[in-house]
């Protein structure tokens, strides 16, 4: 166990400091160039589905029951990989629309039809209303936050605890301000602490009744089949709903982006009945379809849900010792000194770091100067604010396991530099 960096004299800190700058040189002198920027999959992970471009040809297997998946149709999808969705979320497939690679793009677009033609037929444009906001848990995805801030959408941090997004917040500004109109949730491992939502926030949402009717939660289930270890469940949201009567107030949203082909997979809108027959309405204004062969080679590769979960334990070997060696080397490295702490996800794609003495830009910069980037500080918070300089994401699945090992060891290096920095500037 090491010692507590707060409890060292100034003579102390002066010492650790230098001899951690001959350390932080000997990595600079390694000519570094890793990257930990984004959760992509590595290329083990990607050769999994290999196969799925052999999988279907000019014969029968490019029918989808008697329509031939070459040609125009089929808005909302076909219906395989409805079901395949319906079968992985519990939910029915005539509510679920399948789309092209990206729910990101989904999600865009859902807010783009809001802002311009409003989230039901009747209902004011959310681009003609006075004022619009949105509940952002943080840290959060940096993604969902540009959507709002490319749309004009102020944005309210949330608070995220073991749970999930502290509820009592979510209440307090859904429930009494009718400008508030959606909130962003990352419900299985979110991104980047990865917790997964309680059955008692699961609820606390359905049952929330919002000050402005045209409110949306919405559900990025990215990670809905990520497990690391053992499966975590997450309590269905629409079973939810349905118990307490809310309709027409969750978007949810997954793909197969980490599953397959992280360019070229099948994302999906999930809603309840009246949601999905108006973003029909409205897409049919906008495409004559999906493309359908890619939907179709990846119905033939996994054929079902359970084909999903068995393919994603493949991934889970590949990513598990690699999530492990960040967490034993940062442990080694860190452990004791009282300047971080971070998330041990059971699933997902990241780790949420705090350097809790607040200098994570400068720790960062440090790594990036010596070759390692990561996401940049920051970036899990609305307009890339954070007000207490503690938060990183590491993304630990592209690199090699030791890749992963020395930028570990060099970002461990220049945390505590950045601590001595700190402290020695409090003194």
């Amino acid at each position: 166990m090491h010692r507590d960096y707060r409890s060292y004299s100034r003579e102390e800190l002066l010492r650790e400091e230098e001899e951690l700058k001959k350390e932080y040189e000997r990595f600079r002198a390694m000519n570094l160039s890793l990257t930990m920027t984004r959760g992509g999959p590595c290329r083990e992970q990607v050769d999994l589905s290999e196969g799925m471009l052999q999988v279907i040809d000019s014969g029968a297997k490019c029918f989808s029951g008697k329509t031939d998946i070459r040609n125009y149709g089929m808005l909302d999808g076909i219906p395989e990989m409805k079901q395949i969705f319906a079968d992985l979320l519990h939910v029915m497939p005539e509510n679920v629309i399948c789309g092209g690679n990206s729910s990101l793009n989904m999600m865009y677009d859902a807010i783009s039809r809001a802002m311009v033609f409003g989230t039901a037929p009747g209902f004011v444009p959310w681009s003609k209303q006075r004022e619009l906001k949105f509940l952002c848990p943080v840290p959060g995805y940096d993604r969902h936050f540009a959507i709002c801030e490319v749309f004009g959408i102020k944005m309210i941090p949330i608070e995220m605890t073991s749970a999930g997004p502290d509820m009592h917040e979510v209440r307090e500004y859904a429930e009494n301000d009718p400008t508030v109109k959606g909130i962003w949730c990352v419900p299985k491992y979110s991104n980047p602490d990865g917790t997964v939502y309680s059955p008692e926030t699961v609820r606390a949402f359905a049952s929330l009744r919002p000050a402005a009717r045209d409110f949306r939660i919405f559900w990025d289930n990215a990670y809905c089949v990520h497990d690391l270890y053992e499966e975590i469940p997450l309590t269905d949201i629409f079973a939810e709903c349905r118990s307490v009567g809310a309709k027409n107030m969750v978007y949810e949203f997954a793909s197969t982006s980490k599953i397959s082909f992280p360019g070229s997979g099948v994302a999906c809108l999930v809603a309840d009945e009246a949601d999905i027959l108006w973003a029909k309405k409205l897409l049919s204004f906008q495409t004559i379809g999906p493309d359908k062969i890619n939907q179709k080679r990846h119905a033939a590769f996994f054929r079902t849900a359970d084909g999903i979960r068995a393919h994603m334990k493949k991934h889970a070997e590949i990513l598990r010792p690699k999530f492990e060696t960040v967490e034993a080397t940062l442990d080694r490295e860190l452990e004791g000194r009282g300047i971080a702490d971070f998330s041990r996800p059971r699933g997902g794609y990241f780790i949420s770091f705090n350097q809790t003495i607040g200098s994570v830009r400068r720790a960062v910069a440090l790594t990036a100067d010596a070759g390692v980037a990561l996401t940049p500080a920051g970036s899990a918070f609305p307009y890339h604010e954070d007000p207490y300089d503690r938060n990183v994401r590491i993304a630990p699945t592209f690199p090699s396991i030791e890749d992963l090992k020395t930028a570990c060891e060099l970002f461990s290096v220049a945390v505590r530099i950045a601590a001595c920095e700190r402290l020695l500037g409090m003194n």
